[in-house]
């Protein structure tokens, strides 16, 4: 009973330091969102001090460090991780991996698969996409024997190409002009995020500073070709200085108040 108690009040203790921890880190947290933290802090005693949970792009993902600590809590047995030759092409840097993670030792096991290369990685970690898809097939399997419904951050891809990004061909006019993409390639929107969530910027002065870069009062407003432009050069500037890039956003922020 006294054990009961004392794991009570270190679950409402860790949740008062997540939303305190998510409040100082995005003043814009959504009561969805702090729902959502609590639930996940309760059910997984997910830390954010320790980077267990991460915020990006209005969704909470999980770290492949806060898997393998509830792994531990949770007693797993073991995991196991072996390549997947066939689909393997070391050459091209693609790798494909199969994990199994056995909670109790006499388990059939949860089998996740992960797989990576040049194409769906960041360009921090180029070079490294066999650990990068060992990692991902962890996590998988991970998420799978313990029920979580959210993607891990490391099984997030990156861009299709490279932070200068592939222009997308011009819409035909039986296409739909503004954002949509029938080459397989990331849409205008989803290029714009990924390189916001790449280089950790805030999305809301990216956006101020779209609007002003396309000349236009919304980016709605802006011509395709402009927001590709726009893309390219916040993407140049995040890979060559990405400090500077911050400070030129962060006169967005003082603008913005001024306005205000």
């Amino acid at each position: 009973m006294r054990n009961q108690k004392s794991n009570c009040l270190q679950v409402k203790l860790l949740i008062r330091e997540n939303i305190r921890l998510a409040r100082n880190r995005r003043e814009e947290l959504s009561s969805v969102a702090i729902k959502q933290l609590r639930v996940l802090t309760q059910s997984y005693g997910f830390s954010i001090a320790l980077g267990d949970l991460l915020y990006l792009d209005n969704g909470w993902y999980v770290a492949h460090a806060g898997l393998l600590r509830l792994a531990t809590r949770g007693h797993c047995s073991g995991i196991h991780v072996e390549q997947v030759v066939d689909a393997c092409d070391p050459a091209a840097g693609r790798w494909v991996f199969r994990a199994t993670v056995f909670k109790p030792p006499s388990s059939k096991g949860f089998v996740g698969y992960g797989d990576a290369d040049p194409s769906n990685v960041s360009h921090l970690v180029r070079g490294a996409e066999m650990r990068v898809a060992e990692t991902r097939a962890v996590n998988r399997a991970l998420r799978k024997a313990y029920g979580i419904g959210l993607c891990s951050v490391e099984e997030l891809g990156s861009l299709s190409s490279s932070p200068s990004l592939a222009r997308e061909p011009k819409p035909t006019a039986n296409q739909h002009p503004a954002n949509g993409s029938n080459n397989g390639q990331p849409r205008l929107r989803d290029q714009l995020c990924l390189l916001i969530r790449q280089y950790n910027l805030d999305p809301n002065l990216v956006k101020a500073y779209a609007v002003d870069f396309c000349g236009t009062k919304k980016l709605s407003d802006a011509s395709r070709d402009r927001v590709e432009s726009f893309i390219s050069q916040l993407a140049k500037s995040a890979k060559e200085n990405r400090d500077s890039l911050v400070c030129k956003l962060n006169s967005y922020a003082r603008t913005q108040e001024v306005t205000s």
